[in-house]
């Protein structure tokens, strides 16, 4: 089921190598296929979007468009529990996100200099939502209230239709709840591409976020540029170190959480004890018999998945780091004295008690986490990533003449006579 390695050395180097190739590049047949929806939409925007939804999802709805008066009917099938659910999830995300917002500032100094920056929201963002079997409301909301805190004008959402041609309501209550503005019924590169163009119907955006399947990441791709975008996901990955005071039950139940999302994801152990080691993997075999996703995880931990003894707790963070794994959950006496060390990880789980599932739907911090290595030098979605700055700079008369020879030797040394021009002339 899963690879168990005594020693790790060479072999955790390989095995990083083989990580990183599972997240191959899309292919030649899936972009030509992309490129040619996209061209489509862009020329005829919506009959486009209806013929790719008709085509692909079986049927074109009614109603393409849904609002928050539809919202607030269409959830009413929902479970009242599941909503309870995730207003309490939505207002720990809130609360950790509102911390994140920053503020425009100015500074004026004596001599009537005066230099800033101006922070507000996107005008426009759209959130893609998959429908089927991936449709995950909790996603809505990590994508959907960053943005609405960062004062992002309005909030579009893209979901595809059900082969009844409506939408998935607990998608609906979830963007209800995170305060997206309008739904559209559509899904795929088509979709992808209705928000980087616009259409008669569908606004022009600044920026897609949200996941999808390999047609929308190659959208997103294709497409950036002409728009911004969130990340290119790669497959899910949980990083596990682990010390003797571990409990194995629980190891093994977190190394599954994350082998059930994709026969890609990745689920590595490291720890310094050789009883734990052979006890998570005992009760790996035990526990995966009663969940329904087995087939997934058995390939999963098959493939991407291992077991490894390590020296010291000084040599897994060097491994972790190394890795920079998308989760990495520390399992140990004392998980607090590891922040400091633990330098290239998109979410970081400390203690016995903080599974990574806490982190993928309640406790508060984002989901949308870099992948693939990437967290080595990317964040995890925030609010920061739908603002954009401006600075601006104001001096006065005296203030530039003070400082007009300098700039002119600056501008002259790189050859840019037109720029010391500029200055030179309000110094005559």
């Amino acid at each position: 089921m899963i690879q168990y390695v005594k020693q790790g050395g060479d072999f955790g180097r390989a095995f990083i190598e083989q990580l990183k190739e599972r997240s191959a590049n899309s292919g030649k047949k899936v972009d030509e296929a992309v490129a040619e929806i996209v061209e489509t939409v862009r020329k005829n925007g919506d009959a486009a979007v209806r013929a790719y939804t008709e085509r692909f999802d079986g049927s074109v709805p009614e109603k393409m468009v849904i609002d928050q008066a539809d919202m607030q009917e269409l959830v009413k099938d929902c479970d009242p529990a599941f909503v309870e659910a995730l207003k309490k999830a939505a207002t720990n995300i809130r609360d950790f996100h509102a911390r994140q917002k920053q503020q425009s500032w100015m500074n004026t100094e004596a001599n009537g200099v005066m230099m800033g920056q101006r922070v507000r929201g996107l005008a426009k963002v759209g959130l893609y939502v998959p429908g089927g079997t991936a449709a995950y409301p909790s996603s809505v909301l990590m994508n959907a209230i960053p943005a609405k805190i960062a004062g992002v004008g309005e909030l579009v959402m893209v979901t595809p239709p059900g082969k009844d041609g409506k939408p998935n309501p607990d998608i609906l209550a979830a963007a209800l709840v995170a305060g997206v503005d309008r739904v559209f019924l559509m899904g795929g590169a088509q979709a992808v591409a209705a928000l980087a163009f616009g259409t008669e119907t569908v606004p022009k955006v600044d920026k897609i976020v949200g996941p999808g399947n390999i047609y929308v990441a190659t959208a997103k791709r294709q497409l950036y540029g002409t728009v911004d975008i969130d990340m290119i996901a790669g497959p899910s990955e949980i990083l596990i170190i682990a010390d003797e005071m571990a409990n194995p039950e629980f190891l093994a139940a977190d190394l599954m959480s994350q082998a059930e999302h994709d026969v890609l994801a990745s689920s590595i152990l490291l720890t310094t004890s050789e009883k734990i080691a052979e006890e998570t993997i005992a009760a790996l075999y035990r526990q995966i018999e009663t969940l329904s996703r087995k087939d997934i995880i058995n390939q999963s931990l098959d493939n991407f998945g291992a077991v490894m003894l390590c020296d010291t707790m000084e040599e897994a963070v060097e491994f972790a780091n190394e890795l920079a794994p998308e989760h990495l959950e520390v399992c140990a006496a004392n998980p607090m004295e590891f922040i400091g060390k633990l330098d290239n990880a998109g979410s970081v789980f400390l203690g016995n008690w903080s599974p990574e599932p806490l982190g993928d739907y309640f406790a508060g911090p984002n989901h949308v986490l870099p992948t693939s290595g990437t967290a080595r030098f990317f964040s995890p979605l925030s609010v920061d990533s739908f603002v954009k700055k401006s600075s601006f700079i104001y001096y006065t008369q005296e203030a530039l003449l003070q400082s007009k020879d300098d700039i002119i030797k600056l501008a002259e040394t790189e050859g840019l006579t037109a720029h010391a021009n500029s200055i030179r002339v309000r110094g005559q």
